[in-house]
């Protein structure tokens, strides 16, 4: 079984988890259990009034992932004017949120990001260099003194910053 299957059989389960189906043979059913769930989001709404939450998502696939589950379950997700992309409003009942949607998502956002990071590792060792590991821990004191000056005054940029000296610079 490939990565890729494997991910999408795992999702598969998570989601029949959430959404109350038995066994994979009930594929047919799983309508109907998504029915069931959003009925149940109706029902909640009844006691438990809707109201406008915001949500920070990490990453595009993170945010990818929250968008799909949201329109799923009849959520119309959306962000105001000049609001981050990796910010999402929706309006949802917080038992719904707490008791449907967030746990779902962080299940299938784990499973989402193990695969990512397999998929990434496994790309670089094969087709740019077969040490993926990551960068050596040396001692505070092989930090030349000038540089820890340097990286304290200089303001930050951009999350992608080089310091230090370059034969480019």
């Amino acid at each position: 079984m490939t990565s890729e299957s494997h991910l999408r059989e795992k999702l598969r389960k998570i989601e029949a988890l959430f959404a109350g189906a038995g066994t994979a043979g009930e594929r047919f059913a799983a309508e109907a259990a998504l029915q069931r769930v959003r009925a149940r989001v109706e029902e909640l709404a009844r006691h438990d009034p809707p109201i406008e939450q915001q949500f920070s998502l990490p990453d595009q696939w993170s945010r990818h992932l929250f968008l799909a589950l949201c329109r799923r379950y009849g959520l119309r997700p959306f962000r105001y004017r000049r609001q981050r992309r990796n910010t999402v409003m929706v309006r949802a009942s917080r038992g719904f949120v707490d008791r449907v949607l967030l746990p779902e998502f962080t299940e299938l956002e784990g499973a989402l990001q193990v695969y990512l990071h397999e998929v990434t590792l496994r790309v670089i060792r094969e087709e740019i260099y077969d040490d993926a590991s990551d960068a050596q821990e040396v001692p505070d004191a092989c930090r030349r003194t000038d540089q820890a000056a340097s990286f304290a005054s200089e303001p930050s940029r951009s999350a992608f910053q080089f310091h230090g000296s370059s034969a480019f610079s």
